[in-house]
């Protein structure tokens, strides 16, 4: 009879289906944390991008806006369709100045003259949010910093 077993398939060591059963463990202990790593990192580096382009078109609307009425609200335009291009929450970001030379740490107590040859710093921070993690932790932040140079023959 055991010549009949084997011949059938139901003989031999006892390791059949045990491929499977690896697999799928492996999967949850390897794959999954490294997909929701890439999740994370991407999330972090789309608020970069997010910050370092809303800086950027902040200050080029800041720099071309022709008075001053209409400056904040061209860069506060700016900062949202930028960071809405990176598909980051508009509500986690705040626009601020900088005097020349100085980081972005000195920001949100300057406020720009925009006098022809003045120089300044516009800062943009992007709360970044990591998938799966709660509400309450928002110390991931990334910071955008572009250095405006008004030309010195415009009219005020």
């Amino acid at each position: 009879m055991r010549w009949l077993r084997v011949r059938l398939g139901q003989g031999g060591d006892g390791e059949r289906g045990s491929a499977i059963v690896e697999f799928v463990f492996v999967a949850l202990v390897v794959f999954l944390p490294l997909i929701y790593v890439i999740a994370g990192f991407s999330a972090v580096q789309r608020g970069v991008f997010a910050a370092n382009a809303a800086a950027r078109e902040a200050g080029r609307a800041l720099a071309t806006a022709p008075d001053l009425a209409t400056r904040q609200a061209r860069a506060e335009a700016a900062v949202a369709v930028a960071v809405e291009d990176q598909s980051v929450a508009a509500t986690d970001v705040v626009l601020a100045y900088a005097p020349a030379g100085s980081g972005c740490d000195a920001a949100g107590s300057y406020t720009p003259a925009m006098v022809p040859g003045e120089e300044f710093s516009v800062c943009v921070t992007v709360t970044v949010r990591v998938p799966l993690l709660p509400e309450f932790i928002d110390a991931n932040t990334a910071t955008g910093q572009f250095v405006v140079e008004r030309d010195r023959y415009v009219d005020g």
